[in-house]
C-alpha cells in the first residue's frame, strides 16, 4: 500500500509539472494577442471585439489550472514569519494543518461550483460582450477541474508529508 500511494504522488507530482509548464505557453499566446490589439488597435485604427476577453480568458485558464504546479513546488502564499518563529518540528506540523485545511477549502468550492458547472454544460452562458464568447460556461467548467487538480495534488503532498518524503523546493526547512 505504501509504494502504490508513494506511486500516485510520483504520477501526480509529474502529471502537475508538466500542466504548469504546458499551461506557461498560454502566457504567450496572452501576450501575442494583446500585441496584436495594440498594432490594430493604433496603427490601424481597427480594434478587435475579441482580443481583452480572449486574453482575460487565457490568463484565467493558466491560473486556474497551474494550482496543481504550484501546490508541488510548495510555492503558495505562506506566511513565513511563522516559519522563522516556530521550530522546524511545529512547523512540519503546521504545513499538515494547512494541508488539509486547503484540501477542506477547495472540496467545499468544489462542491459549491458542481451545481453550476453541470447546469451550463445543458445551457451554455455567453458573455454579453461584442464578442459574445461562451466564456462564462468554459470558466465554470474549468474552476471545478482546477479544484480537482488542485485536491489531487493536495492529496499527494499529504501522502508525502505522511511518509516523511515532502519536497521542499523553496529552500526553507
Amino acid at each position: 500500500m505504501k509504494r502504490l500511494l508513494a506511486g500516485y504522488a510520483e504520477v501526480m507530482d509529474r502529471f502537475s509539472v508538466f500542466i504548469g509548464h504546458a499551461c506557461s505557453t498560454l502566457f504567450f499566446t496572452c501576450i501575442a494577442v494583446s500585441a496584436l490589439e495594440v498594432v490594430l488597435r493604433y496603427g490601424f485604427d481597427s480594434p478587435t471585439v475579441w482580443s481583452t476577453e480572449l486574453a482575460m480568458t487565457l490568463c484565467a485558464t493558466v491560473w486556474v489550472l497551474s494550482v496543481g504546479y504550484v501546490t508541488q513546488r510548495n510555492r503558495h502564499i505562506s506566511i513565513t514569519m511563522m516559519e522563522l518563529l516556530v521550530s522546524p518540528r511545529v512547523w512540519h506540523y503546521f504545513r499538515l494543518a494547512q494541508l488539509c485545511i486547503a484540501f477542506g477549502a477547495i472540496l467545499v468550492l468544489a462542491m459549491a461550483l458542481w451545481g453550476p458547472a453541470v447546469k451550463v454544460l445543458g445551457r451554455t452562458e455567453h458573455s454579453g460582450t461584442a464578442f459574445n464568447s461562451p466564456q462564462p460556461t468554459y470558466l465554470k467548467v474549468l474552476i471545478v477541474v482546477g479544484c480537482g487538480l488542485y485536491m489531487a495534488q493536495l492529496l499527494a503532498n499529504i501522502i508525502r508529508w505522511f511518509q516523511n518524503t515532502e519536497k521542499d523546493v523553496t529552500g526553507g526547512h
